[in-house]
């Protein structure tokens, strides 16, 4: 299985800078919507967290996309934004700079809300690769919900710290199939195994006698 994980603008993972007049949601479909045109082998596509707005829009309409798998993933309906599932104000893991027009976890609260469950090796490199991301995302709807019309898996990471089991139950009654594990944020990251076993699953049972591809749009 060939896999790709395309950069997300937003998260200024393609050279573009980000802040109040950077890419945003838009940018982010697109990157991603390129890479799945591309080809025209049959694809799972893993969306992790933020990753699922982007699958959402990107992933719609096409017929190379069999499956979609969300970890901890925002699942919207048609409209529905990042700031759809939010309180009022910034949860208190977020540092927000809306004069340069970008959000970031602090550094002081990755490890404790996103990372409880990996290794300090793991942890170290996270914070190393944090990213500054547009304000921008947070208000743009969606345009489509491929979930809707393809296949679909949501992994419930339950002793996530970062977006609440509650809310992932919520998310996850939107897609074909749940699985639940007592994993944090990231369980690619703490139970690789147990990620790749899903995703294999998938694939086994979606392959048609030729090569797939895994897409991998995460945050």
């Amino acid at each position: 299985m060939d896999s790709d994980a395309p950069g997300l603008p937003s998260c200024g993972e393609t050279g573009e800078p980000t802040g109040v007049a950077g890419p945003g949601l838009a940018e982010d479909v697109a990157a991603v919507r390129r890479v799945l045109t591309a080809s025209d082998e049959p694809t799972v596509v893993v969306a992790h967290s933020y990753g699922g707005i982007v699958t959402s829009d990107a992933a719609a309409g096409l017929d190379t996309v069999r499956h979609l798998l969300f970890i901890s993933s925002c699942l919207p309906e048609i409209g529905e934004s990042l700031s759809s599932f939010g309180g009022k104000e910034p949860a208190p893991y977020l540092d927000v700079d809306p004069e340069g027009g970008t959000f970031t976890v602090r550094p002081d609260t990755l490890a404790e809300t996103f990372l409880q469950d990996c290794n300090t090796d793991v942890q170290r490199q996270a914070r190393d690769k944090t990213a500054q991301q547009s304000l921008a995302v947070i208000e743009a709807p969606v345009r489509s919900a491929a979930w809707q019309h393809t296949a679909s898996t949501y992994l419930v990471c339950a002793d996530d710290r970062g977006t609440p089991a509650h809310l992932q139950r919520e998310f996850a009654t939107r897609a074909g199939k749940i699985v639940e594990l007592e994993t944090g944020h990231h369980p690619f990251l703490s139970q690789p195994a147990t990620v790749r076993d899903l995703i294999l699953a998938s694939d086994d049972h979606l392959r048609v006698g030729r090569q797939s591809q895994l897409l991998c749009p995460r945050r």
